[in-house]
């Protein structure tokens, strides 16, 4: 294994198991060498509490548009796994219909592997579709940053039940905190349909990553954001 890697012990004190996703038993808990940086979380405060500035300042069109459009709360939250596992609430901007989970099971998976993605999903709103197009919907994740759940760059945080499906391979992705962007955003974004594609550039960003490479890739988030490219 890399000696990017350092050893951590099995779950930590004072937690139960019930607050991680399901973890094999024959494998011990690792974390990247980015969990450790200082300089990394130091950068993450910086830009969550930028973040949760510009959040207040949208939160008002986006509400007024959100209950014009499909009325109910505005924000949507959904349990995800972070770093190792260990289980934590992901915040959005409400871009579907209200109990749009409830209906997955009606939509047909168009992504290949262990993640769920629909070009044409019908429960997502008329201004869902722009949410997501421009990334506003991420906006309410800077407080998932600012709480160290995340970070601005990591890797896509996934579901407990595609977490079910992982191979020891795929847990590899588990060992750095999930981030609102990284290698997926900058390299084709929502237009990537393969779970092993997703799981090549997240462990190609653990083999690269350094601090600049992590502001390279926010400023190339922040073209592609502007650009709308590989969003839909």
């Amino acid at each position: 294994m890399s000696s990017t890697f350092k050893s951590l012990s099995l779950i930590p004190q004072g937690f139960q198991d019930s607050v991680y996703c399901d973890f094999p038993l024959n494998r011990s808990r690792i974390a990247h060498s980015s969990v450790y940086s200082k300089t990394k979380r130091l950068i993450d405060i910086i830009g969550a509490i930028i973040g949760l500035l510009l959040t207040g300042i949208v939160a008002i069109p986006i509400f007024i548009a959100i209950q014009w459009d499909n009325p109910g709360s505005i924000l949507y939250s959904q349990m995800r796994c972070g770093l190792n596992g260990k289980l934590f609430r992901l915040w959005k901007f409400r871009s579907m219909i209200i109990n749009a989970e409830n209906q997955k099971h009606l939509v047909k998976n168009e992504a290949k592997g262990h993640f769920f993605k629909s070009h044409k999903d019908p429960r997502i709103t008329n201004i869902g579709y722009f949410l997501r197009r421009s990334s506003l919907d991420e906006f309410p994740q800077f407080w998932n940053v600012l709480k160290g759940e995340m970070s601005l760059v990591g890797t896509r945080p996934p579901t407990p039940d595609e977490v079910k499906k992982y191979s020891a391979y795929h847990w590899q992705r588990l060992a750095i905190k999930p981030g609102l962007t990284g290698e997926w955003q900058v390299n084709g974004r929502s237009t990537i349909t393969d779970f092993e594609e997703v799981v090549k550039l997240d462990i190609s960003y653990q083999e690269k990553w350094s601090i600049l490479y992590d502001l390279q890739l926010i400023f190339k988030t922040i073209v592609v954001v502007f650009t709308c490219r590989g969003a839909y």
